[in-house]
């Protein structure tokens, strides 16, 4: 069974009414809706924003569920100048950018004594996604790379460039790098997959009401020509 996981409401409630022989159980206040999209088992949930409820519901998808693969689907501020609006990026990697364990010896964004700087996508469920994106997708561009995550809406040019030069990320949010790691410690594939609605800069707070709706049109493409294809 896979793993959908969405920040916000308008994330997965395109995705679960278009499943079939839907059930709903209720856990840690959330809503895991299972059954079948696109003829496939899967279990749908909102997880809530920031990285401790997205670390939280991979959890009880790997616990309760069983998952055998997690993807994230949702939207993102854009860190690099040729990644527009509307544009897609899937994750190579994904690390925490508010994590500051210098002091210690530790590089900026690494968790203290885990064994890696960033947790590693899974690359057979990347390529499959790109190759989806552009067959459903084809007025946009998809990129792969790194995504960065952290308890903060990023919208500022000062910080935007600080993520760039220190991460060197494709996109900032505020989830996938919590998901990648619980993944990551459960040896459970993963994918963060992320539509662009704003630039993560000054324009931000102008940007995203009117494109986060283009963007989640988007993703709900992909995730549905995924499911299909997965496995």
């Amino acid at each position: 069974m896979l793993g959908i996981i969405g920040a916000m409401e308008e994330e997965v409630k395109k995705l679960q009414e278009n499943m079939e022989e839907a059930e709903v159980h209720k856990k840690a206040g959330m809503r895991f809706v299972t059954g079948k999209l696109e003829g496939r088992p899967v279990v749908v949930v909102r997880s809530g924003i920031g990285k401790v409820n997205a670390a939280l519901c991979t959890q009880i998808l790997v616990d309760e569920y069983r998952v055998t693969g997690v993807i994230n689907t949702g939207i993102a501020g854009s860190l690099q100048a040729k990644i527009d609006i509307g544009d897609i990026v899937l994750s190579t990697d994904v690390l925490q950018h508010d994590v500051d364990a210098a002091v210690f010896g530790y590089e900026p964004g690494q968790i203290p004594q885990m064994d890696v700087l960033a947790f590693p996508g899974d690359e057979e469920m990347r390529r499959l996604a790109a190759a989806c994106c552009r067959k459903v997708n084809p007025e946009i561009q998809v990129y792969e790379g790194r995504v960065v995550s952290g308890d903060q809406f990023i919208s500022s040019d000062e910080k935007k460039k600080w993520l760039c030069r220190k991460f060197a990320g494709f996109c900032t949010e505020m989830e996938g790098a919590a998901i990648g790691q619980a993944s990551y410690l459960n040896q459970i594939p993963f994918l963060i997959i992320r539509a662009i609605s704003d630039k993560a800069d000054n324009s931000a707070s102008m940007d995203y009401p009117e494109f986060e709706a283009r963007a989640i049109e988007h993703t709900v493409k992909l995730v549905k020509a995924f499911v299909r294809s997965w496995q």
